[in-house]
């Protein structure tokens, strides 16, 4: 495991209507957090921003390169933060490749509906895919910021912003 990412966070039980939701979510982040994709600097990134959790103290840095046409070639990340926070970072490099700039932000706003309860990915048509698993975060509000750090810093890295704040 990577010393730079705290490993012993307590995985959260997200609901008591969806079990197999909640086991495929508990199984998800812990993969994502031994095994996170796309954990590097990325060399020729055209966007990069710094992103920071002062509450709980998860620091990145998101790396997005996007060619001439707006499409995402490539994206990564590295820092430190727990589980959560490392997990939702590797499914979203490996979500934004291959989209538009408008794509990856549709995503983003998605993602932020999702995260703070108002989009039901049951109810609500969306392009989540298996970012749904996330979707009863909403319920533990510590951890929404956990969770959505990543995808805020590659928003203000699409924007040109160089540091991001969850605060």
């Amino acid at each position: 495991m990577d010393s730079r990412f705290r490993g012993n966070d307590i995985l959260l039980v997200i609901g008591n209507d969806n079990p197999m939701r909640e086991e495929l979510y508990q199984q998800t982040i812990i993969e994502h957090n031994r095994n996170p994709r796309n954990f590097r600097k990325l060399e020729g990134a055209t966007h990069a921003a710094e992103g920071y959790n002062p509450l709980c103290g998860d620091h990145l840095w998101v790396y997005v390169k996007v060619n001439s046409g707006g499409i995402i070639e490539d994206a990564a990340f590295e820092g430190s933060g727990c589980a959560i926070s490392k997990a939702s970072a590797s499914m979203m490099t490996e979500s934004l490749k291959g989209k538009s700039i408008e794509e990856a932000q549709v995503l983003f706003e998605e993602f932020h509906k999702l995260v703070i309860g108002e989009l039901k990915p049951d109810e609500h048509p969306n392009h989540l895919g298996k970012l749904m698993v996330f979707s009863g975060i909403w319920q533990y509000p510590a951890r929404v910021k956990c969770a959505s750090l990543c995808w805020h810093t590659m928003h203000g890295a699409l924007e040109k912003a160089k540091i991001v704040s969850t605060e």
